[in-house]
């Protein structure tokens, strides 16, 4: 009779020691399998999250805003001249020193952001039209960072003509610019008919 007993009370423990080890396996498996829920959601995430930002939204808007700056240099506050004031005195020139000393920081760091677009995103892609897509996009890139570069160099010009003292003054007739017009164009180096006198004669030669 005890041996019966101790034998069903092993057979009893056997059991429930399986059990517990299936419950532990399958507990192991759902946590496993959670995680694995998880990681997916993450990636599925984060694969939306790098798709959304390259848009064509979002590269428009940002195509857009180095436009502006290519053709702008940002706020300011407009030059207020006094009465009898003298044409480009110091504070006028300090003036205009600051504006464009301002914008050409704002294409520096636009062309390091260029290089750095270009580093970040140059891959060997498998399919055509994302190699295709790409090299559109790093001709367009480099098209404006040439278009940087010049706008840099005129910016530098104006500079140096701001510390020689000829800053202000029309290259071809040597009349004042006029403050308005270079707070429009800060490279201008041509008076307003001068400009305009210079661009007929440039569509008459390209005619």
């Amino acid at each position: 009779m005890a041996p019966t007993k101790k034998k069903a009370t092993s057979t009893k423990k056997a059991a429930t020691k399986k059990k517990a080890a299936t419950k532990k396996k399958a507990v192991a498996k759902a946590a496993v399998k959670k995680k694995s829920t998880t990681t997916k959601k993450a990636t599925v995430k984060k694969a939306a999250t790098k798709k959304k930002a390259a848009t064509p939204e979002t590269k428009a808007q940002a195509a857009k805003k180095k436009e502006n700056l290519l053709q702008g240099y940002g706020e300011f506050t407009p030059y207020e001249p006094k009465k009898g004031e003298e044409y480009m005195n110091e504070a006028q020139l300090e003036h205009f020193r600051q504006i464009l000393l301002n914008w050409k920081r704002a294409l520096m760091q636009e062309v390091d952001r260029t290089v750095h677009y270009m580093q970040d995103e140059a891959a060997n892609f498998p399919d055509p039209n994302d190699r295709a897509t790409q090299e559109s996009d790093f001709t367009m890139e480099l098209r404006t960072r040439d278009r940087e570069r010049k706008l840099i160099k005129k910016i530098e010009e104006s500079i140096e003509m701001l510390d020689s003292g000829d800053y202000g003054y029309c290259e071809s007739c040597g009349v004042e610019i006029g403050i308005r017009r270079l707070e429009a164009r800060p490279t201008a180096n041509l008076c307003i008919d001068c400009k305009t006198l210079d661009e007929i004669k440039e569509k008459q030669r390209k005619g």
